[in-house]
C-alpha cells in the first residue's frame, strides 16, 4: 500500500464479551468457543460495514482503504466490562494470583482465533485504573507491577495507566522500560507503557481521581532501583527476537 493513501482501521472497547461468554460456561472449553463465536459474529459484522463505507469514499482519486479490527478485549471501570471479573469467572479466586497468566493467554488466544481481519494488539488489555476488578486488586495488593510484566508476555499490550509513588526516580522508571523492552524485543511484539507517577502520593496511598474513565485503586510499590555500571551505560545492544 502506498504510504500516502487513506486507511483506516476500528478498534473495539469489548471486555463484556470475555465476562459474559465464561459467565455460566460449565467448562474452559465451553467459555472459550463461546468468545470466539462473539467476537467473529462482531468482528465480521464490523467488517462488512467498514468494506462497505471503503466503496463510497474517494480521497484524491483513491479508495480508502481499510486495514482491519483490532478486536482487543479493552475494559471499562465497571465491573461488567472488567478483564479481571472476565479471569476470575474463569475460575481465578484473584486475579494476580497463579492462573492468571494462563487465563491471560487463553483469552488472547481466543482473539487469535476468531475469524476477523486483524490488526493492532488484538489481546488481552490490562490498564489498571481502566478495570474495576484489576483497581481492586491492585489497591490490595495482590496484583502487582511484576504481575503486569509477566501478563504481558502472553497479552497484547504491556504497562497501562499504572499507578506509581510520586517520588518514582527516572532510574527506577529506565529499569522497568529496559524489562519492558527487552520483552518486546524478544516476543518480537510491541508493549506499550503507560506509567502515571502520581504527585505526593507513595504506595499505598489511595489514588483519588475525579474522572469518570477511571476505577480508583491505591499507588503501586515498583520493586526497582537504578541501574549501575554496565547496565546504565549507554551501550547499545541488540536482542534478537525468539
Amino acid at each position: 500500500v502506498n504510504a500516502s493513501q487513506p486507511a483506516f482501521a476500528i478498534a473495539t472497547e469489548s471486555a463484556d464479551l470475555a465476562v459474559s461468554a465464561f459467565e455460566n460456561a460449565k467448562t474452559l472449553e465451553e467459555g472459550r468457543n463461546n468468545l470466539i463465536s462473539e467476537i467473529t459474529i462482531h468482528g465480521q459484522a464490523i467488517a462488512r460495514v467498514a468494506t462497505d463505507l471503503t466503496q463510497f469514499i474517494i480521497h484524491n482519486s483513491q479508495f480508502l482503504i481499510f486495514k482491519g479490527i483490532d478486536f482487543s478485549l479493552a475494559p471499562f471501570p465497571d465491573d461488567a466490562h472488567s478483564l479481571g471479573n472476565a479471569v476470575e469467572k474463569m475460575g481465578v479466586p484473584k486475579i494476580g494470583l497463579h492462573g492468571s497468566l494462563a487465563a491471560a493467554a487463553i483469552l488472547t488466544e481466543a482473539v487469535d482465533r476468531a475469524d476477523f481481519p486483524h490488526t493492532g494488539f488484538s489481546g488481552f488489555m490490562q490498564p489498571v485504573l481502566e478495570d474495576s476488578v484489576l483497581a481492586k486488586r491492585a489497591a490490595e495488593g495482590t496484583l502487582t507491577v511484576k504481575d503486569l510484566l509477566l501478563y504481558s508476555t502472553v497479552c497484547g499490550t504491556g504497562l497501562d495507566t499504572v499507578p506509581l509513588p510520586g517520588d518514582t526516580t527516572a532510574g527506577q522508571i529506565a529499569a522497568l522500560l529496559l524489562d519492558l523492552s527487552a520483552l518486546a524485543l524478544r516476543l518480537d511484539k510491541p508493549l506499550t507503557a503507560r506509567l502515571m507517577p502520581v504527585p505526593g502520593k507513595k504506595a499505598g496511598d489511595a489514588t483519588n481521581f475525579d474522572f469518570g474513565f477511571f476505577a480508583n485503586s491505591k499507588v503501586m510499590s515498583l520493586e526497582a532501583e537504578a541501574l549501575s555500571f554496565p547496565m546504565n551505560s549507554q551501550e547499545r545492544i541488540e536482542i534478537r527476537k525468539h
